[in-house]
């Protein structure tokens, strides 16, 4: 039986380049057809030297589908290195923190945090999402976990115990694949945020653009963004193309010059599986020249192409991933890139884009900062003169509502009064724990399908909503607070949860009364 080492050993102990591959699991019992080749396939991997761990999907795409753990438990049994896929689309807080918990007890340690993809199917119809928190609060809920999650302890109301640490090695995904500038800047916002809060290793999203690869890099060395990268690597197929390009997964991207190519290349007596063979060892090979630390293999592979696969690519003498990285430079129309072009097509320089330097100069803010929408304007001046809690505003608002709260009459008149103001400007849900100022004034309840409280998930296309027909709130923001000058502070703070128990109650009590997460001591306050 072969013993793999500790994924936290290999990244930490080795400077190996390392092999992830993905199996998806299948809906319905274990014991059927479909199930029983996945788990097969797994078998087999358990014995195979090449890869050294596997990754298990949890619900991919938004389908119910058999639990990674299930299949997981035999691959620990084998010795076999696991990484299991958490979501947060389909559990509320406490029933993530049982999972946890459940898996912490049967020997899993390495964790995938993802939102998840929005539900598409399943049973009588379309599931109801929960999103009761997302990557950015799995990762802190998995960090407090390590700590020796807090409680109140049974016997002792106020006092607080701590359960036994977890030992969990959690990493995160992040999606340098995006189109434009306030797409691309609030996943690198949201990966340092990941990074802060716990990621200890990372995953980029599926993609084929060696230069957003290269400057994910980049990007990370210029900011101090210091662990494991695994690039990802989907064994393409023209009809797999055909459905990337008319993002059939949100998130990924296929232009229409790969779609070419690959119809092309589907056109051989082999549909193109030598192609698509080499391509994907060409893209390992681009991976290691620009220093990551793993490939992250997905596309259902079988056993004798990953040998081929690993064959063609050790064949490859060590310079030339640079050609390869121009040959691998599809990019989408007009795409947004932090770092000018390098001398090698297909790689970055490190100058950082001088278009994007030009629109931080004074100048260019000003007049962009006059384009500003009212509600934004409103929110942000209300906000900064009576909700700030170093405003003078706030000890005014604060004993203005402690009188307000003694009566049942007053309360009810003050919450209909906010009600009517924040609607008409902000969609307002009445959650009662408000995150208009964390976001720009925009509000995730009514304007995210997965109300993203902390940075935007990974499936905007063009800036657009993965669901919804318009623009993702948290471009939004970007563009918003850039003509101030605070786009890039927008996530220096401490994670957002949603308190439900607040749902129905004034927000602006809740603010004044300490009761919500504004209450929380921000980033610079805790440094």
């Amino acid at each position: 039986m072969l013993q793999s080492d500790p994924l936290q050993n290999l990244l930490e102990k080795t400077d190996r380049f390392l092999v992830v591959v993905e199996v998806e699991t299948s809906r319905g019992l274990a014991m059927e057809e479909a199930a029983r080749k996945e788990s097969d396939f797994a078998k087999q991997l358990s014995e195979f030297e090449g890869v050294d761990v596997v990754s298990l999907t949890d619900n991919p795409g938004g389908n119910p589908h058999i639990r990674p753990e299930v299949l997981g438990q035999d691959l620990l049994y084998r010795g076999r290195e696991v990484i299991i896929n958490v979501s947060c689309k389909d559990y509320n807080r406490n029933g993530v923190e049982s999972r946890l918990w459940a898996l912490g007890s049967t020997g899993f340690r390495n964790i995938l945090a993802l939102s998840g993809d929005y539900p598409v199917g399943g049973y009588s119809g379309q599931a109801q999402p929960v999103f009761d928190t997302d990557s950015a609060g799995l990762l802190k809920m998995i960090s407090d976990m390590n700590s020796g999650m807090p409680v109140k302890a049974w016997r002792s109301v106020g006092r607080e115990a701590r359960l036994a640490k977890s030992d969990f090695y959690p990493g995160c995904a992040v999606n340098p694949f995006k189109l434009t500038e306030g797409e691309l800047m609030t996943q690198y916002l949201k990966f340092e945020l990941k990074v802060r809060t716990g990621a200890k290793w990372a995953i980029t999203q599926i993609g084929y653009d060696s230069r957003k690869l290269d400057e994910l890099v980049r990007y990370g060395r210029k900011n101090s963004i210091n662990i494991p990268l695994f690039g990802s690597v989907f064994i393409l197929t023209a009809p797999a193309a055909g459905f990337f390009n008319r993002w059939g997964i949100p998130g990924v991207s296929v232009n229409d010059e790969l779609l070419a190519v690959a119809r092309k290349q589907a056109e051989a007596k082999d549909r193109g599986r030598a192609f698509f063979t080499e391509l994907a060892a060409k893209q390992i090979a681009v991976l290691r020249g620009l220093g990551y630390r793993g490939v992250y293999l997905s596309g259902r592979p079988r056993l004798s192409r990953l040998e081929k696969l690993f064959e063609i690519e050790k064949s490859f003498s060590a310079d030339d991933w640079k050609q390869f990285a121009a040959e691998l430079h599809f990019p989408q129309q007009d795409e947004f890139y932090y770092f000018e072009e390098g001398e090698n097509r297909g790689l970055s320089s490190d100058t950082v884009n001088r278009d994007y330097v030009k629109s931080l100069e004074p100048g260019a803010r000003r007049r962009k900062k006059l384009k500003l929408p009212i509600s934004f304007r409103t929110g942000k001046f209300v906000h900064d003169h009576l909700f700030d809690r170093d405003s003078r505003g706030f000890k005014v608002g604060r004993a203005v509502f402690r009188k307000i709260e003694k009566s049942k009459k007053l309360t009810g008149i003050s919450h209909t009064f906010e009600q009517l103001a924040k609607g008409p400007l902000y969609s307002c849900q009445d959650c009662g724990d408000c995150s208009l100022p964390d976001i720009a004034y925009l509000c995730p309840e009514s304007q995210c399908v997965k109300n993203q409280r902390n940075g935007p998930c990974g499936g905007t296309k063009a800036g657009y909503c993965e669901v919804l027909d318009k623009q993702c709130i948290w471009l939004r923001a970007y563009d918003r607070l850039k003509p101030l000058g605070q786009e890039m502070e927008m996530l220096h703070r401490p994670i957002v949860f949603k308190d439900a128990s607040l749902r129905g109650s004034s927000a602006w009590a809740n603010t004044f009364m300490s009761r919500d997460h504004h209450s929380i001591p921000s980033v610079s306050d805790e440094e």
